[in-house]
């Protein structure tokens, strides 16, 4: 999407900053007193910062009514009270951004369906316009036209569900025109730097061909057709070269790096850069000077290629001016990129927010996320490794709970969703939780995680269950070998694909685990695979290829193999199952199954539905009550600490 839901917050000076933040690098020799669960895991105070285009105000998300709202405020006005724009009650706003100085555009869905609605409301309050009023469809944003003040062009699946049709959107009455009828097959449009829509890319389930066209009156042509496996992912055009764009690719490569590629020559000009241990993840663009400006990726942490000096000095500007042991990163400018809002973070705090005039190269504290959260009572977060049991490396991160010896604790094993996805180093609030009940936890990147290249996401073809669950028991197994585990008092939780490894793990290797949470976790990879989304329907033939065909015979032998629900009867632990009723991607009946699979056996089994939430839970009171189920049965199964009130 074009626009960025940033976490943040507002408040002091960077020197202030700097005071608070050392005692956490010091006194890390006792253990952190019990702090309260609603401290981690309630509404931020303040976050989601933006600047306007013209760098006049600030926007920001606060809590109304426990729900997460828009607020606006004259940049540099500390005095006047914020003006508040919305006034939902019913769930948070998902996301927002700057339509224009005057107006600014969100999305809301309705109890978590992911059917996504755009709004618009003038900085004023007035004019709060619901963009998109249609039933059961869900609104893409291609491009924000941030030249454009009364325009932006977004995409509809409200003629056919299973795709989107791009359409020019009026921001003040709604009004829509249609740019071009989506033939059944294209998945993804793209802008040139004006706003016309020049890029498109089909897909057969399998292949993805990427296609061009000079102007908007001219046909699309193919540029190239690959499989899934392989892509060219455009970032944008080279401002000097209309035919040229930059892009992420693959494409006769193990790790995707920085290109120039040239759409009617149909060849790979320059190789930007390449990294030898994970995958280029973007490439950065000023939109005042029409410059590329850096290439990131993430190895543990973030890091930078810089392609422009400008970019590059304002950083070390920045550097300077922000406490060393702090990452840091750009959160939003105004469009002449001479105002920034920064954001500040590590793995032991959400984060503080900053006002960077580059002018008089001067920062000035906003706020902090979670004012209320200590860094110093916060566990270190740290890169680990370990060999698989086929050889393969598996990397990952280690917490263990702060000022205890790293000697027979209980530990929380802590697979990610996805799973075609990462976990990262910074602040996690769960994992932060843990800790403070004095729990290790361990993340880890099993095979088919994402930015480690193309080799490791096809080991995990077809292997759900099989050597991506292998990664995580040796993960296990890493932690009892190195003395740091408990072997009696480990648990596995996890969410979506995580809440999957969560039944396997039990199902598969059941003596080694002393308790198990699902939270939103597929059980079945039949029903699974037959109650996906409509708007993934093009993509099915890819599933098959990543996970099974389930008309395969072959394939369906090892589906059901792999499916926790077949195996309920191998289960001998606890087990804790949290499931948002409307979840449009891991269907509630997912978690039925195997509930009452358990039921039948005697099995004990806790299970929590919210009728008002999908795939996981975002209303406050909602996390409350899961985190503090989730604290009791820890508790009670790995007699870790928990709150007695």
């Amino acid at each position: 999407m074009a626009f960025a839901a940033l976490i943040g917050s507002m408040g002091g000076t960077v020197a202030q900053a700097q005071t608070k933040a050392k005692p956490g690098m010091t006194t890390n020799n006792g253990p952190s007193s019990l702090i309260p669960m609603r401290d981690f895991f309630r509404n931020s105070e303040k976050r989601s910062f933006q600047l306007s285009p013209d760098g006049n105000y600030i926007s920001f998300m606060a809590p109304f009514k426990s729900r997460m709202n828009i607020f606006v405020q004259k940049t540099g006005d500390k005095k006047s009270e914020p003006v508040r724009l919305t006034s939902l009650e019913d769930r948070d706003i998902a996301g927002y951004f700057w339509a224009n100085n005057g107006r600014i555009a969100y999305l809301k869905d309705s109890g978590g369906d992911e059917n996504y609605h755009l709004f618009a409301v003038n900085i004023d309050g007035s004019n709060d316009k619901e963009l998109t009023p249609f039933d059961k469809v869900r609104v893409d944003i291609i491009d924000d036209l941030p030249e454009q003040d009364d325009y932006m062009i977004i995409g509809l699946n409200k003629r056919n569900p299973q795709v989107s049709d791009p359409y020019r959107l009026n921001i003040n009455t709604g009004a829509l025109e249609q740019l071009y009828e989506n033939p059944g097959n294209i998945t993804g449009w793209q802008t040139d730097h004006d706003g016309k829509l020049l890029i498109a890319s089909t897909s057969d389930g399998v292949n993805t061909t990427l296609l061009y066209r000079p102007n908007e009156k001219a046909p699309f042509a193919e540029v190239m057709t690959t499989n899934f496996k392989e892509s060219l992912s455009p970032q944008f055009f080279d401002p000097k070269n209309p035919s040229v764009v930059y892009a992420v690719s693959n494409i006769g490569r193990d790790k995707a790096a920085a290109v120039r590629y040239d759409l009617v020559k149909k060849k790979e000009l320059e190789e930007l850069y390449r990294n030898d241990k994970v995958d280029v993840e973007g490439i950065g663009y000023s939109q005042k000077r029409k410059v590329p400006t850096s290439i990131y990726y993430t190895v543990d942490k973030r890091e930078f290629r810089f392609l422009d000096k400008e970019a590059e000095s304002r950083r070390a500007e920045m550097r300077k001016l922000i406490d060393k042991d702090l990452e840091f990163g750009i959160a939003s400018s105004n469009k002449n990129e001479d105002k920034f809002l920064i954001v500040t973070f590590d793995d032991k705090t959400s984060g503080s927010y900053y006002f960077y005039d580059q002018k008089v190269k001067k920062m000035e504290k906003i706020a902090d996320i979670s004012p209320w959260l200590n860094r110093s009572d916060m566990a270190d977060m740290k890169p680990v490794s370990y060999t698989s049991r086929d050889g393969v490396t598996i990397h990952g991160y280690l917490t263990l709970p702060k000022g205890v010896p790293a000697q027979q604790l209980p530990v929380v094993i802590n697979p990610h969703g996805g799973p075609w996805a990462r976990d990262k180093w910074g602040f996690n609030p769960e994992i932060q939780f843990l800790a403070n009940r004095g729990y290790a936890v361990l993340q880890m990147n099993f095979r088919g995680s994402t930015g480690y290249g193309r080799d490791f996401m096809e080991k995990s073809f077809k292997q759900w269950g099989q050597t991506m669950q292998d990664d995580i028991t040796d993960g296990v197994r890493y932690l009892v070998s190195e003395g740091i585990a408990d072997p009696k008092r480990i648990a596995i939780y996890g969410g979506s694909y995580g809440g999957y490894a969560t039944l396997a793990g039990i199902t598969k290797t059941p003596d080694l685990y002393a308790c198990a949470i699902d939270y939103v976790g597929v059980s079945n990879l039949f029903t699974f695979m037959n109650t996906i989304p409509p708007y993934w329907e093009p993509f099915k033939k890819m599933m098959y290829e990543m996970v099974g065909d389930p008309t395969n015979e072959a394939d369906s032998t090892m589906l059901r193999a792999n499916s926790p629900v077949f195996h309920a009867d191998r289960i001998i632990c606890p087990l804790f199952v949290a499931q948002g009723a409307k979840d449009p991607r891991v269907n509630k009946d997912e978690s039925d199954q195997m509930v009452a699979a358990l039921k039948k056996r005697g099995i004990e089994v806790q299970y929590m539905v919210k009728d008002n939430e999908g795939h996981g839970f975002h209303n406050e009171e909602n996390r409350f009550e899961f985190y503090k189920a989730m604290e009791d049965f820890l508790s009670l199964h790995l007699k870790g600490k928990r709150e007695t009130n």
